[in-house]
């Protein structure tokens, strides 16, 4: 296969991965809210520009509710084409004939744009407010790694919103989410698929490994190995059939962030591996990586979250997600009840088979949860 062949192949496994979770969902086709009563809006229409760097879109109705949905999308790979200006889509759309106004930035940097995509965000609202005027209530959206932006958005400035909505979210801090769902994976892939990433002499962590993983040569390997195999996907709660593509975006994650933050930013050195019938020989023998320090403080500032809940928060979730596994899609809950927080936060059933694959009813329901117009919302278990 040839190298552009292989760079293909990568990018389409790695947006099927993906779900599209750097665009809106669908439009549910349902309300979710009331008809909007009339309502002062200083700008009704679209604005769109750049505030730094980074393109937005600023929409409102004629005739407003007076809330407004900051929108958060998700991961989105470096180099990949973006619109210079964005437009009005489905989703924007729907809640436009809700009565809600609608801001969304595309960042002003691609990849684990975490730090950057927080500021744009809060840049974007205070410029919001400008044009529309002050709302009499904000709320938060966001799907994939948009997941893990509105929650950290929330407990970074609750004073200005009102409610947070994760949709397949990444609900859990950065060091947990890279380290034990990127790190862990591919250490262990390594270590009985030897070779097969292409590594340089310092392994994950060294920068002179490629910065992409070949997505056919690891199913290949999985192919020649299926025991293996399936402990791998079993242990890391990943269908066999998604696998090489989960492993593909894990390895691409790391490197990306790995580069953005100056050196490896997690360790498995204390990590104990097990379901691997060999588990006292596989942790003797596993390589084992530190984290560089300046790296790690870099990952820690920007995305760890402590369960605060300053807001209500809703959780959405889909059945098999294989870039973000149920423990990671639920952990946002299990920090809230360690936090005394458990009645702020919603964990509705996971519905939909994939990652952000969410029917339109499902968005529907839980942004009407979030904005407390379902009658029928029952707190979390």
């Amino acid at each position: 296969m040839t190298p552009n062949a292989k760079l293909s192949l990568a990018l389409a496994l790695l947006l099927a991965a993906l779900g599209g979770c750097a665009t809106a969902p669908q439009a549910p086709p349902t309300a979710a809210a009331p008809e909007a009563p009339a309502a002062s809006v200083a700008a009704p229409g679209v604005t769109t520009g750049t505030l730094e760097g980074a393109p937005f879109l600023v929409a409102a109705p004629p005739r407003w509710n007076g809330e407004l949905v900051m929108f958060l999308h998700g991961y989105e790979p470096k180099g990949a084409p973006r619109e210079a200006t964005p437009a009005a889509n489905a989703f924007d759309n729907w809640l436009l004939s809700k009565g809600f106004a609608v801001a969304r930035s595309s960042y002003s940097a691609q990849g684990w744009a975490v730090a950057e995509a927080l500021e744009d965000n809060e840049r974007l609202r205070q410029h919001a407010v400008k044009l529309l005027g002050q709302p009499k209530r904000t709320w938060l959206l966001g799907n994939s790694l948009g997941g893990l932006l509105v929650l950290a958005s929330l407990e970074r400035h609750p004073q200005v919103y009102d409610g947070a909505l994760s949709m397949c979210g990444v609900n859990v801090s950065g060091e947990e989410i890279i380290g034990r769902g990127g790190l862990d994976p591919l250490a262990v892939f390594e270590h009985y698929f030897p070779g097969v990433l292409g590594l340089a002499a310092g392994g994950l962590a060294d920068p002179a490994s490629p910065p992409e993983a070949d997505p056919e040569a690891i199913e290949v390997a999985l192919t020649s190995n299926e025991l293996r195999a399936g402990q791998l996907a079993a242990s890391f709660d990943i269908l066999r059939r998604d696998l090489a593509g989960a492993l593909m975006l894990q390895y691409l994650v790391l490197r990306e962030l790995s580069e953005r933050a100056g050196g490896l930013p997690v360790s498995n050195r204390d990590t104990v591996y097990q379901g691997f019938g060999d588990d006292a020989a596989l942790n003797a023998a596993i390589r084992r990586y530190d984290a560089d320090p300046d790296a790690a403080a870099y990952l820690r500032a920007n995305a760890t979250l402590s369960g605060s809940a300053p807001r209500p928060v809703v959780l959405l979730s889909n059945v098999n997600d294989p870039t973000v596994p149920a423990r990671f899609g639920g952990r946002y809950l299990e920090l809230a009840k360690a936090a005394g927080r458990a009645d702020q936060v919603l964990a509705m059933p996971p519905v939909g088979e994939g990652h952000c694959a969410f029917s339109q009813v499902d968005i529907g329901r839980a942004l009407a949860a979030l904005v407390g117009r379902d009658k029928v919302m029952t707190p979390a278990e």
